[in-house]
């Protein structure tokens, strides 16, 4: 699932690799058995190759990495959040389409 431009966060990295990124960064909260977290994903890879080197996007998997999810309140998938130096700033819950995350990144980087 992690490709070039696309982070695979984890309870693990998630301090390094999202909080303290530096650079907006969004969270795809998914499931492997859940149908629109997998009609979002091909959206999700987009926003990675769009904003490469200018955000961090990527996917935490709920099922393997439940601490970060509790933290965020996560109770329903798929939920995209957008932090900024640590913090949510935006939090989008269902399907949404490519133009809602770049226009709230775009929002950030401004």
């Amino acid at each position: 699932m992690a490709s070039d431009t696309m982070i695979e966060f984890t309870d693990a990295n998630f301090q390094a690799e999202a909080l303290d990124a530096g650079m907006p960064v969004l969270v795809d909260f998914w499931a492997e058995w859940c149908q629109p977290c997998r009609m979002l994903a091909p959206t999700i890879e987009e926003v990675a190759n769009d904003f490469a080197g200018r955000a961090k996007v990527g996917k935490l998997d709920v099922d393997g990495n439940r601490e970060v999810a509790l933290k965020y309140s996560i109770q329903s998938i798929p939920t995209v959040i957008l932090l900024k130096d640590g913090e949510v700033v935006n939090k989008f819950v269902g399907l949404q389409g490519k133009d809602v995350f770049a226009g709230a990144i775009d929002e950030l980087l401004g």
